[in-house]
């Protein structure tokens, strides 16, 4: 079956600001799930410009005690693994990221972008797909790709609220119309 979720946000911050207080993001007081990032690979492709990065974050299991009796779902951590494509001359960042834990159990798997908005060059769009599909855990699939659905969405509210007070602290209050 699986759960999608879906978020659309407008910082009114320039691309390049944004893409930097992105990156910079976690790990974070506000959220303290998130416990670090690593950068494992960055290059750059000379020809075009673009800066490709692989991270692996490592996050706090989040699963509900009581779901954790579950012997497979007994994890300290939970490991992400993020790969973005940061377009300078085109100012777009595409990033897809996917769960290294629980493979063989549930897939979560999302897909952003970050690009100039439309609206206003000054200001930055970001759109942000998430999907979680589980399998092989019985009658608990529906139940966890409940919890899985709503931590999503939350997750991707919190990292909203924590961009839009990074890029405040960091380059003062957002840009007018």
């Amino acid at each position: 079956m699986g759960v999608t979720v879906e978020v659309r946000q407008v910082y009114k911050y320039p691309f390049e600001q944004v893409v930097a207080s992105f990156l910079r993001k976690y790990p974070n007081p506000m959220d303290k799930n998130v416990i670090a990032v690593k950068i494992v690979e960055e290059k750059r492709d000379e020809s075009t410009g673009v800066i490709y990065r692989k991270r692996i974050a490592i996050c706090r299991n989040v699963v509900p005690e009581i779901l954790r009796k579950v012997s497979i779902l007994k994890v300290p951590s939970i490991q992400l693994e993020e790969e973005s494509w940061f377009n300078p001359r085109e100012r777009n960042m595409a990033i897809r990221s996917h769960c290294l834990t629980w493979t063989q159990y549930a897939s979560m798997k999302e897909e952003s972008v970050f690009q100039e908005s439309v609206e206003n060059p000054n200001w930055t769009e970001f759109i942000q797909r998430g999907r979680i599909s589980i399998t092989g855990a019985g009658f608990l699939n529906y139940i966890l790709e409940t919890f899985a659905s709503t931590f999503l969405r939350q997750g991707a509210q919190k990292g909203i609220r924590i961009m839009e007070m990074l890029l405040k602290e960091q380059c003062g209050a957002p840009l007018a119309e």
